[in-house]
């Protein structure tokens, strides 16, 4: 069970992922801040000083200035402007991802490999093959590489 463990975890999909999820745990840290600290407060400037992170509902029918001061007080509140800033995060996520997605497709497509030419060695059995089906009278064999 030791020596299967070892074959799956050193596979290459294994590696690649684990990567991917710890970039992906880092890179939200920084679209978190990107939001929060850089998109948000002019969204909110340009929307007449909305700050959609204390948008809330209260549950309990208390008023509260801001969300702090009703989960201070412990009200049951839905927090909608919170939902607000997780599907804007969502979208800039989504966006960046496919920014570099994109990317990526485009420099696989430049890198890609050109058809190789067999070795030499190969080249040579081929002419030898299809000189002697001329011999036997056969149409020699075509291949498109």
């Amino acid at each position: 069970m030791l020596e299967e463990f070892k074959k799956f975890i050193s596979r290459g999909n294994v590696v690649e992922l684990a990567v991917g999820i710890i970039i992906g745990a880092a890179f939200t840290g920084i679209v978190n801040s990107l939001v929060k600290d850089i998109l948000m407060p002019p969204i909110g400037w340009i929307m007449g000083g909305i700050d959609f992170s204390n948008y809330f509902l209260s549950l309990s029918g208390g008023h509260y200035d801001s969300l702090q001061a009703a989960e201070a007080a412990g009200a049951a509140t839905v927090n909608y402007g919170r939902f607000i800033n997780a599907c804007i995060n969502f979208l800039i996520v989504s966006g960046a991802l496919f920014l570099i997605v994109r990317q990526v497709n485009r420099l696989h497509i430049l890198h890609r490999e050109t058809p190789k030419t067999p070795p030499r060695q190969e080249q040579l059995l081929e002419e030898i093959r299809d000189a002697l089906r001329a011999q036997a009278g056969h149409p020699p064999i075509n291949r498109t590489r």
